[in-house]
């Protein structure tokens, strides 16, 4: 039986979908795949559903009717999989920035090594990240070092999406009540999980630019990670 599952959210990724499916799915180390795909006008739910007779149980799609975020892609697919046998559950980017021979790392963090969450980051050894303008290196990594001054906690990558969870974590978060939507949803997980106390690890990954497809990066994204954070410690501190 396969322990693990990544979570591949979509929204109009039809030039990567095909390939990152083939490259996750032909690891030595068997994972399985839950595709989230946000009715994707450019037919990234089809190609999923076209290649399901090849993979058999191990695609897996989640269609879902609108396009109402990655926190919520990622919540669905949480709680899809809670509800079968799993014991491990990555995040993922469909476009190639996460690459999936450093799922066997993240995984071997928490299967082998103690962890309870691991976190493929990219600033724990410097900065690795290639293809990035300068300009977006310096927001990620002024907006990692933003969070972690005021939250406290000592993650050096708190915006990473390449994590993965045991299922205990995911578990003990009341996911209903997760606030962020945009990538925001990526430091209010880990935000969660720290106050929780489980021991969560850094491996360090080398983050490589998307070279097919859009970005789906705005600025209300930016705005809810700027401001959201201080209200979420805020909270942590003073309760409802």
């Amino acid at each position: 039986m396969r322990d693990a599952i990544v979570i591949i959210p979509t929204y109009n990724e039809i030039e990567n979908i095909e390939a990152i499916v083939n490259a996750v799915l032909s690891q030595y180390k068997q994972f399985d795949i839950l595709v989230v795909d946000d009715s994707s006008p450019d037919g990234t739910g089809s190609k999923v559903k076209s290649m399901q007779d090849k993979f058999g149980d191990r695609l897996h799609l989640l269609s879902r009717t609108s396009k109402t975020g990655l926190g919520t892609a990622y919540i669905a697919g949480f709680k899809w999989c809670l509800e079968r046998h799993y014991d491990y559950v990555f995040e993922m980017d469909a476009d190639f920035s996460h690459n999936p021979d450093d799922l066997i790392y993240l995984y071997n963090a928490c299967a082998n090594e103690g962890a309870d969450m691991s976190i493929g980051s990219r600033y724990v050894n410097g900065v690795n990240v290639v293809n990035w303008p300068m300009s977006r290196v310096l927001l990620s990594y002024g907006a990692s070092k933003y969070v972690r001054l005021i939250t406290r906690m000592n993650i050096c990558d708190t915006t990473a999406g390449f994590v993965c969870y045991h299922r205990k974590v995911l578990e003990a978060i009341d996911l209903d009540h997760i606030k962020f939507v945009g990538y925001a949803f990526q430091i209010e997980m880990k935000f969660k999980a720290y106050l929780k106390k489980f021991n969560i690890v850094e491996v360090p990954v080398i983050f490589t630019d998307r070279t097919k497809g859009k970005s789906k990066m705005s600025g209300s994204i930016i705005s809810e990670a700027i401001f959201g954070v201080v209200k979420m410690k805020l909270k942590s501190i003073f309760g409802k």
